[in-house]
């Protein structure tokens, strides 16, 4: 209900002048009308899909890597994503944006294998050295996106990509999103494989399931909806780490029961933090990525915290 509350608010919520009055007026020759359904109507549905599909990313990440301090953003998988697009928009930039997704959706499944193969190789003897790994190598990969796109000049561009921003959906630019919500079904629908795969390779085998195939199809997942977020509203960090772990906290580690509930939660909170950014300066705004960044590491210093104690 919540979440269904803040996208109601949400289509109200801007410069225009939209609101019930103004939409059964019929003032300005249909102006509001059009507002609503060329803009914010998309752009909801944008940010429902984007935090939806985003947090049973995570989810699915934590899985299989069997740790929950990691997501897209703490695995080298979003930077990757972005590498991959930026290689699509120099080498074939007539392509449509569907084949550019999927080459960066290419390279998120690369980059991400890559951390996973990185895992194996080093002795990790605490929980968080797992997520540290993770943010080392997107630093990497993101200092070589950077570096090509300052030779290519194609710098705004790429700033343009790694900033979450909601603000320039319309109809007819946000329609990849609805791929995101495809994976999070299938997600639900494989949830028991990765609940038991999330419980080692071993354990797996034993109960008659291909290990490795769960993990190939877990991370096609994650690295097509990184992509589809990616180059349809930017990058959203944090959110796939601090929802499924509030959601893990409120009915458990059961994925089939958890998938529903994450969700609901990703959307709802970004929807919250895109309002926030709409207000806090209004008539201007505040990208989701910086709102969601600055609540989301706040919540994720806490659950630190809170890992830490219990451990202690």
């Amino acid at each position: 209900m919540a979440t269904l509350a803040l996208a109601a608010i949400s289509l109200f919520v801007g410069v225009s002048d939209v609101s019930v009055a103004t939409l059964l007026s019929g003032s300005s020759e249909g102006r509001a009308m059009q507002v609503l359904l060329i803009s914010r109507v998309p752009r909801t549905l944008a940010i429902i899909l984007a935090g939806s599909s985003m947090a049973v990313a995570g989810l699915v990440m934590q899985m299989v890597v069997r740790n929950r301090f990691v997501e897209p953003s703490t695995a080298g998988t979003t930077e990757s994503a972005s590498l991959g697009f930026l290689v699509a928009t120099i080498f074939v930039p007539g392509w449509p944006l569907m084949g550019k997704m999927l080459i960066s959706a290419g390279f998120a499944l690369a980059g991400t294998a890559l951390f996973l193969r990185i895992l194996r190789a080093v002795p990790l003897r605490d929980v968080m050295l797992v997520p540290l790994v993770g943010i080392m190598l997107g630093g990497i990969i993101g200092a070589v996106t950077s570096f090509f796109a300052y030779r290519f000049e194609l710098l705004p561009s790429l700033l343009a990509w790694t900033m979450g921003d909601f603000s320039g959906i319309l109809r007819g630019n946000y329609e990849l999103l609805w791929i995101g919500l495809g994976c999070g079904v299938l997600a639900y629908i494989f949830a028991d494989r990765f609940t038991v795969a999330g419980m080692g390779k071993d354990f797996t085998t034993n109960l008659g399931l291909n290990y490795q195939q769960v993990m190939v199809l877990g991370l096609v997942l994650v690295s097509l909806i990184s992509a589809v977020v990616l180059v349809s509203a930017g990058s959203i960090p944090f959110l796939g780490l601090i929802i499924p772990n509030l959601v893990s906290l409120m009915v458990g580690d059961n994925m089939r029961r958890t998938v529903p509930w994450v969700a609901v939660m990703g959307a709802g909170f970004v929807l919250a933090c895109d309002i926030l950014g709409r207000l806090i300066r209004y008539p201007y705004e505040i990208p989701i990525s910086v709102v969601v960044g600055v609540i989301g590491s706040a919540i994720f210093l806490y659950l630190l915290l809170r890992t830490r104690r219990h451990a202690a």
